[in-house]
Parts: C-alpha cells; structure tokens; sequence
C-alpha cells in the first residue's frame, strides 16, 4: 500500500483554498469598484437633478415678485373709472399665466425601483435625500396647486362668463363683474406669496443637498 505524503496533500490543499480566496478577493474587489462607480453615477445624475430643480425653483421666485407686483397695480384700477384702466389690461393678461414647478425625480425613482439605493451608504444623506424627495417636493407641489386651482377654477370661469374681448374694439374695457375679478387677482397674489416663501426654502434644500453630494463625490 502506498505511503500518502500528508505534508505534500495537506501542501496542496491549501494553495487551492489560498487560490480560491484570492479569486473570491479579486471578484469581490471588481464588484466593490463596480459599484464605487455606479454610486458615483447615481450622486452626479442627482446633483444634476437637484441642481435643475433649484434653477426652476430661482427662476420661478423671481416671477413670483413680479407676479405679485403686477398684481398690485392692477387692482387699485379696477371697480374705478380710472384713464388708465384699458392700460391694465395687458397686466391681467400676465396675471393669468400660471408660474408651474416640475420637479427632476428620475434618478430618485431608478434608485428606489432597482433597489440601488443601498448603494449610499452614507446615512445621513440618504435620509436628506430620502427627505427631499418624500416630503420638501410634496410640501412645494402643495403651494403651487392653491394657484393651480384658482387658475383653473376660478379666473378660467370668469373669463368664460365676464369677459367679452369684443368690447376691446370699441375701445371698451372687457371685463364685468370687476369686484369679482379684482378679488380672483388679490387670491392669485396672496397664493403666489404662499409660492413665494415654499420655492425659497426649496432653494435653501437644494443648496444643502448638492453641497453633501459635492462633498461625498470628493472622498471618492
């Protein structure tokens, strides 16, 4: 019966298990890259998303004042016969244009329904971002629907029943029921005050989110 040599098996034996951990080392090691690089992926596409929302949100603040200002010197003018009343009008007509806010959530909503959100391991930002998306967008969304309603619902269906832009030839004022309008523009004003002060502290959110993904981005 021949003589096992247990040094050389035992020898043996454990290169392969040296040889199969290095493998499962080096795999584990193009995986963790992989996903280094995906992670990476995600926070720029979510900067960049953030990063469009608060351009939407300062530019849209900026017509708010100016809405809410128009607004102003329209309304001292109606239910008077004042000479400059036909000179509002193309003042109403800019009061009737509705100031929306579309969000960027692509990202957001690939990172949730792919399950790549574990990806940011990050606690705190993930709960700011989670934060962001979940509750500061809803809370602004809900600000700009009080305008939405009254465009729609209101300053829609008086210029259904009071208006009639046949009078604008005869050099007439083309509005009835001016106490109406003049209370629709004043609630168009005050829900724009409401827009105002929600897109102002979205634009404070996103300052505070593309800085931690700034930072997040520069560890890496």
């Amino acid at each position: 019966m021949k003589k096992i040599n247990w040094r050389y098996a035992l020898g043996e034996i454990l290169i392969v298990i040296i040889g199969i951990s290095i493998a499962f080392s080096l795999n584990k090691c193009s995986e963790d890259k992989k996903d280094a690089a995906l992670r990476n992926n995600y926070i720029k596409n979510l900067r960049s998303d953030i990063a469009a929302d608060r351009q939407n949100l300062q530019e849209n603040i900026t017509a708010l004042e100016k809405f809410q200002q128009t607004s102003r010197e329209i309304t001292p003018h109606l239910t008077t016969n004042s000479n400059q009343k036909m000179g509002i009008l193309g003042k109403i007509f800019e009061v009737s244009q509705s100031i929306e806010f579309l969000p960027q959530d692509f990202t957001f909503q690939t990172l949730v329904n792919s399950g790549d959100f574990k990806l940011i391991g990050d606690f705190e930002l993930k709960t700011d971002i989670q934060k962001y998306y979940s509750y500061d967008i809803p809370e602004i969304l809900r600000a700009y629907k009080r305008q939405e309603t009254i465009h729609k619902e209101y300053l829609g269906r008086y210029y259904i029943y009071n208006a009639d832009f046949d009078k604008m030839s005869k050099g007439e004022f083309p509005f009835d029921d001016e106490q109406l309008l003049k209370r629709i523009i004043q609630s168009l004003s005050a829900s724009c005050g409401i827009q105002q002060k929600a897109s102002e502290k979205g634009v404070a959110v996103c300052d505070s989110l593309i800085t931690k993904l700034d930072d997040t981005l520069n560890k890496y």
